[in-house]
C-alpha cells in the first residue's frame, strides 16, 4: 500500500481553544471575514481555472497579508487550538510536523475556505462530468460540510504544517473518507530566502503509459496554489482520460517554513 492510499493517523490534542484573531460575531471579525471575502472574490478565477484545466495546479498571489502570514505561524505553538499533531518521519511521509485545527476554526481559516469553495465547484463539477463522474458539489461550502458530515466525516481537515532543516513532505493525496472534494489549497505562511531556503511545492503527474511529469510552484509569504487532490481531465485524441497526481515539499536547506492547507472535505 502506498503511502497515498494510507489516512494519515491522528494523536488527540487536550485543552481549551483560543482564538488566533478577532472573535466571531464581533464587529472586527466580521470585517475581517468581509477583506477576505473580496480579496479572493478580486481574484482572476477564469485566468485560475484555465491553468487548473493545463497544468492541474494555479499560484494566486498574494491572497494573505505579512500580518496574516505571521498570526498563523505564530499559533503552531499554541496546541489548544488543534485537535492533532503529527510527526511525519514516524509514519513516513516524510519529516517534520503538522497539526489540524479543531472547530471552530480560526476566523482566517474559516473565511478563507468558505471564500475560496464556491469559485472551485465549476471547476470542480466541470472536472467530475469530464471525467464521468456522478458526483456534483453545492454552490454552498456549508452544503458540502453537511454531505461530509452526514457520512460521519466529521472532523476538520485544515492544518499548519511546520518544517525545518532537512525536512520534506513525501508525495502524496490528502484523502479523507468517502466525500473527497478534488481541490485543495496551500498558503505559504514564510518567506523564501530570508526564512527559509529550499521546501518547495511539488506535484507530479502520472498519465497512462508516460513517464511522470513535475511542476514546482515558486511561492512567496502569502501567495496560495491550487492544485487537484488526486485526479483530473485531460483531453486526448479520443476524448477526456484521467491522471493522477500527488503533492509534496522538496527538503528545506535552511530556516524553518510554515504552511496553511486548506482542504475542504471534512475526515472520518
Amino acid at each position: 500500500m502506498s503511502i497515498s492510499q494510507i489516512q494519515r493517523p491522528e494523536m488527540a490534542v487536550a485543552g481549551p481553544r483560543r482564538p488566533i484573531l478577532p472573535a466571531r460575531g464581533t464587529a472586527r471579525g466580521h470585517r475581517h471575514e468581509a477583506d477576505i471575502a473580496t480579496r479572493v472574490d478580486g481574484t482572476d478565477w477564469a485566468a485560475i481555472a484555465r491553468e487548473l484545466d493545463d497544468y492541474g495546479c494555479a499560484a494566486i498571489r498574494g491572497l494573505l497579508s505579512a500580518a496574516e502570514c505571521d498570526a498563523l505561524a505564530a499559533g503552531y505553538a499554541q496546541d489548544a487550538w488543534f485537535r492533532s499533531r503529527i510527526e511525519m518521519r514516524r509514519h513516513g511521509f516524510g519529516q517534520g510536523e503538522y497539526k489540524y485545527f479543531r472547530y471552530p476554526l480560526p476566523d482566517t481559516v474559516a473565511a478563507m475556505r468558505t471564500a475560496l469553495y464556491p469559485h472551485l465547484v465549476p471547476v470542480a463539477n466541470r472536472w467530475n462530468a469530464a471525467m464521468g463522474i456522478d458526483v456534483r458539489y453545492p454552490a454552498a461550502h456549508a452544503d458540502y460540510l453537511a454531505r461530509c458530515h452526514d457520512a460521519g466525516q466529521l472532523r476538520p481537515t485544515p492544518l499548519l504544517l511546520r518544517y525545518g532543516p532537512d525536512d520534506y513532505n513525501c508525495l502524496h493525496q490528502d484523502l479523507y473518507g468517502e466525500h473527497v472534494f478534488p481541490l485543495q489549497v496551500a498558503i505559504l505562511l514564510s518567506e523564501p530566502g530570508r526564512d527559509f531556503t529550499g521546501g518547495e511545492f511539488v506535484m507530479t503527474e502520472q498519465r497512462p503509459r508516460m513517464q511522470s511529469r513535475a511542476e514546482v510552484v515558486t511561492l512567496h509569504q502569502g501567495d496560495a496554489v491550487v492544485f487537484a487532490v488526486s485526479q483530473r481531465p485531460v483531453q486526448g485524441s479520443r476524448g477526456s482520460y484521467r491522471v493522477n497526481l500527488r503533492h509534496g515539499v522538496s527538503r528545506l536547506h535552511a530556516g524553518q517554513r510554515y504552511t496553511l492547507g486548506i482542504i475542504f472535505h471534512d475526515a472520518t
